[in-house]
């Protein structure tokens, strides 16, 4: 096979200063092989240096540990990363925390979107997807820290067409990648077999060759060539210069698990009935975000808080689709180290897909993660002190779906909280108030949600806000909290309070089932839409 090389061989194409493209998406697909090769050559020989890495989720496992990223972060080897997330290899978060590398977040869809621009020649990826926010160029432009400004590289610019304000997100050239396939036949042609996730090697691949790059592929196995099923091959030979055959200890699906077939659609597996959760915050915000469901909708849920609505609407027996930016449509969905993939999926798309049909408005809903919310609607999920975690798909999804639900406790560090009968007590008070004055960073503009018509709750376990043109409104309270001492004492703004200020319907706070699919079927669609 005349592209077969070693792995050592693949390390010493890639040379200082270059703009390298990595496959792989969180937890899933990362090339491993390559990845610790080009790491064990700068050890031994200081080489390459200075390289810009390109990435959609950093590959990683939320930990130190050496897998993924976290190999090649090493002062020196990197100077720059663009990439969507960049916490899941910790490693990598800390060095941009610590101004050793520079750090350009891009929201995740129009990450891979802009592959796309790249292999097409564009010279911008133009698109609504970041006004108003941290990316805007008004605001921070897309830069994490010093070092990046020091640069004084602008990837974004805010441009107007036919009287619209829109970004253009500018492409730039790759000198060479490493993605990762499954099978590679003796012409260069590759599988993805046993992928959990939806393909972006492809995209990758294309804006590399398409700009004169060098596209590595590391796969387990070469097989002759015609044996092969066509529909199977995801990136042709015509766009592979080299294959390395993948070390047989740092090849798996994922870092949760060496191969569940059922992620990969390759089984369908018995799922037992989720046991229901037990009482406490976190069913209660989950149970509050359920009832802003419609039956039969496509929903979007964010990992933490946000996945424990998918348990509520089992309990409750309300019939929903689940979505995950990473491909998985339908299924029952991974979490911890795993999240991004789904058991039994009914579809498992390519990720660009499936955020062209997200910024098209495909989501009825999406449920994510409040962190920190000011009084103007804005929420931070990307920037915690040094640490600056990127958006990942955060911006494009909530921009674009048209109901939007943040949840989350009111209050975070060392918060206790319980029910009895039927209220809600709270038995040790949050260190950290999380409705502040001014968000740190925004991920989530109020004032584009409002220009766009976005309708937008803020669901905690004792009071729920909606976003007016005002700003944050008190529509609900918690039955057992005092309105000026548990809430309005732990916020640093002070909200519209509803003149129908109500309390939290009493059903959220039982132990049994809230019968929240009859509730659902007593109100029509078009009001459900109206009222959800």
């Amino acid at each position: 096979m005349k592209k077969l090389i070693s792995k050592e061989e693949a390390a010493r194409l890639i040379g200082s200063n270059m703009t390298v493209a990595v496959g792989g998406v969180g937890s899933y697909g990362a090339p491993e092989t390559l990845l610790q090769a080009l790491a064990d050559r700068f050890e031994e020989e200081g080489l390459p240096r200075d390289l810009t890495v390109t990435s959609t989720i950093s590959p990683g496992d939320n930990s130190k540990n050496n897998v993924g990223f976290n190999r090649i972060a090493k002062k020196g080897l990197i100077d720059t990363i663009i990439a969507a997330h960049f916490m899941i290899p910790q490693l990598i978060a800390d060095m941009i925390g610590k101004n050793e590398i520079a750090a350009y977040p891009i929201p995740l869809g129009v990450m891979l979107h802009l592959y796309d621009a790249i292999a097409g020649h564009k010279p911008a990826l133009v698109t609504n997807v970041g006004l108003k926010t941290y990316a805007d160029p008004r605001q921070e432009a897309c830069k994490a820290n010093q070092k990046t400004k020091d640069q004084g590289r602008e990837i974004v610019e805010l441009i107007n067409i036919g009287g619209q304000e829109t970004l253009a997100y500018k492409t730039f050239d790759i000198d060479a990648c490493f993605i990762r396939g499954y099978a590679a036949d003796e012409n260069g042609n590759i599988t993805l077999d046993h992928s959990a996730t939806g393909d972006m090697g492809f995209d990758i691949a294309a804006a590399t060759h398409n700009t004169g790059g060098i596209v590595i592929a590391e796969v387990r196995r070469v097989v002759k060539n015609g044996s092969l099923n066509p529909r199977n091959v995801k990136i042709p030979a015509g766009i592979v210069d080299y294959v390395v055959i993948a070390d047989e200890d740092k090849y798996q699906q994922g870092y949760a698990a060496a191969y569940r077939p059922e992620l990969s659609g390759d089984i369908t597996v018995p799922v037992d009935g989720l046991k229901p959760m037990d009482m406490s915050n976190r069913k209660i915000i989950a149970r509050r975000g359920a009832m802003e469901l419609v039956p039969d909708c496509v929903i979007n849920l964010g990992i933490g808080i946000a996945s424990g609505i998918g348990s509520v609407a089992n309990e409750e027996g309300i019939a929903s689709t689940l979505s995950l930016e990473y491909g998985a449509l339908g299924g029952v969905p991974v979490e911890g180290v795993g999240f991004g993939a789904a058991a039994n999926a009914e579809a498992i798309l390519d990720m660009s897909n499936v955020f062209h049909l997200y910024d098209g408005g495909f989501l009825s809903k999406t449920f994510l993660g409040l962190a920190e919310a000011d009084g103007s609607g804005n929420v931070n999920a990307s920037k915690f002190g040094t640490k600056f975690t990127g958006p990942g798909g955060f911006i494009d999804i909530s921009q674009n779906t048209k109901d939007v639900c943040f949840v989350g406790t009111f209050t975070a560090g060392g918060l206790k909280e319980e029910v009895r009968d039927g209220k809600l007590v709270i038995i040790e008070e949050g260190r950290q108030n999380k409705f502040i004055k001014n968000v740190q960073q925004i991920t989530f503009s109020g004032e584009y949600a409002n220009t766009a018509g976005q309708k937008v709750m803020y669901i905690t376990e004792r009071a729920v806000f909606k976003l007016t043109d005002a700003g944050l409104m008190l529509t609900e309270i918690a039955p057992g909290i005092d309105l000026e001492k548990d809430i309005l004492a732990h916020m640093e703004f002070k909200p519209i309070i509803s003149k129908d200020l109500k309390l939290m319907d009493e059903a959220i706070f039982r132990d049994e089932p809230m019968g929240l699919k009859d509730m659902l079927s007593l109100v029509p669609n078009d009001e459900a839409e109206l009222t959800a």
